[in-house]
This record gives structure tokens, sequence and C-alpha cells, in this order.
């Protein structure tokens, strides 16, 4: 007996911005929106410290005890898969991930671009770039 493998099927996506501004006529809460909602949700787990979320300790990652290290291409390795491993744990909208990080050795920060496809939707290939800088 074959069993056939699962195919995930998404549909639209609404999350709350997490500024949590009110908007200046209506007063609701700012709307993120279908990839707009998935992109915040990737950046939420690569930023999220494990232990930081309540009741779910072992959410995130720990690309930020990494900055505190000495950034060389073995470290740059280790945080790449260490930011594949997070969003595939938990973000189950997405595949195809690709992750580039570009140490800025001068400021001790790293430019991290990921690259991915939305699961089940016919949005384009996915890609955004942000700055992970080390906080004292």
């Amino acid at each position: 007996m074959a069993i056939n493998p699962v195919t995930r099927i998404s549909r639209s996506f609404k999350d709350i911005s997490l500024s949590f501004e009110p908007h200046p006529v209506t007063k609701d809460l700012p709307i993120l929106k279908n990839e707009r909602a998935i992109i915040r949700s990737v950046r939420n787990i690569v930023e999220t410290i494990p232990t930081e979320k309540f009741f779910n300790s072992d959410f995130g990652s720990s690309v930020r005890s990494n900055l505190f290290g000495i950034l060389d291409y073995a470290t740059v390795s280790i945080i790449e898969d260490e930011i594949k491993t997070s969003i595939n744990n938990y973000e189950p909208r997405v595949e195809n991930i690709k992750v580039i990080v570009n140490p800025e050795l001068d400021n001790n920060s790293l430019e991290i671009s990921i690259i991915f496809d939305i699961i089940g939707q016919d949005f384009p290939t996915q890609e955004f770039t942000f700055i992970l800088e080390a906080t004292r």
C-alpha cells in the first residue's frame, strides 16, 4: 500500500503588526496580509531568542548569541544553517529556503538575505534583507 505525501495548501494570511500603533483615523490596529505577514513571521523567528517566548521556550534561533563571537566564515556558515533550521521548524508556510549572510566586520553586524517560496499560493519567490547587530 503506497502512501501519498501530504500536499500543504496555504490560504490568505493576516497578522497583527507588532508595532501596535493604531491607524490615525480608524484607530484599528494595522494588519499585515499575505506575503507581508509571512515575511514578518520569518523575521520574528530569526530575531527571537530561545526562551523569550512564553510557553514555547524552544521557539526562535540562536543567531544573536553568535554575534558576540568572532565573525569568520565558519561562524557565518553556522548562522546560515541556524536560520534555515529555525525557519523550517517554525514556519510551515514556506519552502525552498535560501539564506545568504554577509558579515559587516567593521560594525560587528550581519546583513541577512532570506529567499523562500510560499507554499500553495501563486506568490512570486519572496526575498528580503535586514541587518542584525550585536547589542550590548
